[in-house]
């Protein structure tokens, strides 16, 4: 019998990653017979994460295009025709049934490699405005999966699909589950690394005192770089906030949240919308095409979500919106209902579905 493969090309954060290995386990549970590989670089984290979740991981060089730096957009364009070479080569080797670029530096030259010999192809874009990436490669493929609807307008594919963001199992198994109790919870994070922004605000904030601070439960992740200073500065504060490098365990600190001070990438933006948390979120100055900016832009619309500007964040205007959503219970009960729209149960299998249609 032919062994079936599907090829999922892309990485570089855990926000592509994550998505990817969703859609992976997705469709092993629609079809075990399909074996599922990976393609990635050396400079992302799936270098790391993708071995200790049992998926074949190989590499080929590629680089960021989106960048000020002419060095570095040189060094990319360098390695673009190594990158196809390679890409190219592994086609050959694996003869996929389905390739799908789930975004990131490998996502680009693979998933081009994939169209200009002929396999199935399609691209994954979690964000409103797509990636320079995926804009260009819209144009090729045979499908475009999105999370907003406000990316249609920007992608040139005929067959966009709005399948929504695939969460990890984990997430999608924990999302009916609650543990509150009569305080307010507050949850931070800046992602795996952290964000010694919010880190900062959060921790001057709090370490202030007043008013706010009563009946406030606070749990914040600070991630490595930050752990060794905010912590010892929690500490000799003497204020009762459960402080971690990283959390493990996202699923019992989101059913725990009642609001959320975060970044603006499309998984946290999800797995809030999962849970029914409403986000205050900085977005990430620089971002590629600024698109936390964007996503954080579409949630505000939809009054599904607080946006704060890294350049106008202080722990005065962190408070003021915290206070705003704590004393309004009426906003705060339409705000969730308005961010759970935006959930899409299953999404990784509706993804998996259409790969091996």
């Amino acid at each position: 019998m032919t062994k079936r493969t599907v090829v999922i090309a892309g990485g570089g954060t855990g926000g592509h990653i994550y998505p990817g290995i969703a859609i992976a386990r997705a469709i092993q549970k629609l079809d075990p017979t399909v074996q599922v590989h990976f393609v990635g670089t050396s400079r992302g984290m799936e270098s790391k994460i993708v071995p200790r979740e049992g998926f074949p991981l190989h590499l080929i060089e590629s680089g960021q295009l989106n960048v000020k730096s002419p060095i570095q957009k040189l060094k990319t364009l360098l390695r673009i025709p190594v990158g196809l070479w390679q890409s190219f080569r592994l086609l050959m080797q694996l003869k996929p049934l389905y390739v799908i670029g789930v975004g990131g530096y490998a996502s680009g030259p693979f998933v081009l490699a994939a169209s200009i010999v002929g396999f199935n192809t399609a691209i994954w874009e979690p964000n409103v405005m797509p990636g320079m990436a995926n804009r260009f490669l819209s144009r090729f493929v045979d499908k475009c999966f999105v999370v907003f609807n406000e990316s249609r307008k920007h992608l040139k594919g005929d067959r966009i699909v709005q399948a929504g963001m695939p969460v990890r199992e984990e997430i999608e198994n924990a999302v009916h589950a609650s543990h509150k109790d009569e305080k307010f919870h507050l949850l931070a994070f800046g992602g795996s690394q952290g964000s010694r922004v919010i880190n900062n605000c959060l921790s001057d904030a709090i370490i202030g005192g007043g008013e706010w601070t009563k009946d406030l439960s606070v749990v914040h992740q600070l991630g490595s770089a930050d752990f060794p200073t905010i912590s010892v500065k929690y500490q000799n504060s003497g204020s009762n906030v459960d402080f971690h490098e990283y959390i493990f365990d996202m699923p019992k600190y989101y059913q725990w949240a009642d609001i959320i001070v975060s970044r603006g990438g499309a998984s946290s933006i999800a797995e809030a919308a999962a849970f029914g948390i409403i986000p205050i979120i900085v977005p990430l100055p620089g971002a590629a095409d600024d698109h936390q900016q964007k996503n954080a832009e579409s949630l505000v619309a939809r009054n599904a979500g607080r946006m704060i500007l890294q350049k106008d964040l202080t722990p005065e205007r962190l408070i003021s919106e915290v206070q705003s959503l704590r004393q309004d219970k009426a906003l705060r009960e339409q705000m969730v209902r308005n961010i759970k729209d935006l959930y899409v149960p299953q999404a990784a299998t509706t993804i998996a579905k259409e790969i091996l249609q």
